[in-house]
């Protein structure tokens, strides 16, 4: 085997999983971080480590990644978070003429990333989403912000995770929230507050331009922040008219390669709500690999083959098989599609998240289930057969301990 992937952003506590499935499928694996301490770095299956330039110097990101796959470092690129696949996607025509690249174009890729695109795609794929407010410009928010219902989310158009999220309960405060948080996230986005009480589902994709190769669905049953962040502690779960929904979004605007499509249930009405297209590898990527779909190899398989030519043209989506613990349908050439997985399983994110999650819940010892229950749980990164980016994590949080940032993304201060 000559293909070597790189996988970037080795800092992010996704790329451990991502790493570990390809080196044990027998992938060789090479990884990128712009930083030093990187717990991708310490993996025993990552061969070789790069520090790339900064993401955001994207000129010099680009340019950086031609010359290392010119050098033959590296054969395929899996850009895994937004940083390295916003430069990524805007250049995608330029690098897939020196790499494979499994990623979609960059203006498809924006109407996943900009919340207001994702929204309008749902209104017309049928796709339930709360009630939205958009507007354009300032003139139009203040013309019509009495209309506004209160308690409402104000959501950054383009964000990860919980970052810029503000909620807004008297409609008092609502102007200035808005105003205060489109200095830095221009012209955000306002949904109806959903109240407490309903899930949270993601259900995860691989496509090949359109086509459904492999999916997987999964409840989040803690997360940190405990008012709303990355989940902490979830598990494989199977609703087939979930993913079916979830399918309609991904499939209309010919999706290629990975993503999650995120659903909160309205106490309510008890309907599943869309709440984004997280356009990229998710945060929970471990719990599917070990419940039994590999995206990560899937998505190597995908980048290697001429997949038009060998998946059937009418191929359409497949549900799960609940007789059997997990299956493969039979290959469409020297791809499978992936149509079952096992489901009750259960991953933690142990350190430091699910610990955070236990220090700041003022219902700690009531958690269902309990926070000292590990039987049969999976962990992002702890593994006995490769330590090192527990090692690499600490490494991490020391080179860091005295910047601000360290205390705003681990002790909540925002």
């Amino acid at each position: 085997m000559t293909d070597k992937i790189l996988v970037t952003d080795a800092e992010q506590r996704k790329s451990v999983p991502i790493i570990r499935a390809l080196g044990r499928a027998g992938i060789p694996v090479v990884c990128g971080e712009s930083r030093r301490y990187s717990m991708g770095f310490y993996s025993k299956y990552c061969q070789r480590q790069y520090r790339y330039p900064d993401p955001e110097k994207e000129d010099d990101f680009i340019a950086w990644l031609i010359q290392h796959a010119q050098k033959k470092a590296f054969t395929i690129l899996f850009p895994i978070d937004e940083r390295t696949m916003t430069p990524v996607t805007r250049h995608l025509e330029l690098l897939q003429k020196y790499m494979q690249v499994p990623v979609v174009d960059h203006s498809t890729y924006m109407i996943a990333h900009d919340k207001s695109k994702t929204i309008e795609q749902a209104r017309q794929c049928n796709v339930p989403i709360p009630k939205t407010w958009w507007f354009p410009t300032l003139e139009a928010f203040h013309a019509k912000k009495d209309l506004i219902e209160t308690p409402c989310m104000i959501k950054p158009r383009i964000s990860s995770g919980s970052r810029g999220l503000r909620m807004v309960r008297q409609r008092e405060e609502l102007e200035e929230a808005f105003l205060e948080i489109h200095k830095k996230y221009p012209y955000p986005l306002i949904q109806d507050y959903l109240p407490l009480g309903g899930d949270t589902f993601g259900v995860e994709f691989l496509l090949n331009q359109g086509k459904v190769i492999a999916f997987f669905m999964h409840k989040r049953l803690r997360e940190y922040p405990v008012s709303g962040g990355p989940s902490t502690l979830r598990e494989s779960v199977y609703d087939p008219d979930l993913i079916k929904t979830a399918s309609r979004l991904l499939t209309a605007i010919r999706w290629h390669g990975v993503a999650m499509v995120e659903f909160k249930v309205d106490p309510r009405d008890h309907v599943p709500k869309l709440m984004e297209i997280n356009p990229k590898f998710w945060g929970s990527i471990a719990l599917p690999i070990v419940a039994g779909v590999d995206f990560p190899t899937l998505l190597y398989q995908l980048a290697i083959e001429e997949q038009e030519s060998l998946l059937q043209p009418e191929t359409s989506l497949f549900l799960p098989d609940t007789t059997c613990p997990v299956r493969s349908l039979p290959a469409q050439g020297s791809l499978p599609l992936v149509g079952s997985y096992r489901y009750p399983v259960r991953c933690r994110w142990l350190i430091p998240g699910d610990i955070l999650h236990f220090i700041t819940n003022p219902n700690r010892f009531q958690l269902n289930p309990s926070f000292f229950d590990f039987r049969g749980e999976y962990d992002d990164l702890i593994d006995q057969d490769d330590l090192g980016p527990l090692y690499g994590m600490f490494l991490s949080f020391l080179s860091k301990l005295f910047t601000e940032n360290i205390w705003r993304k681990y002790i909540g201060r925002r």
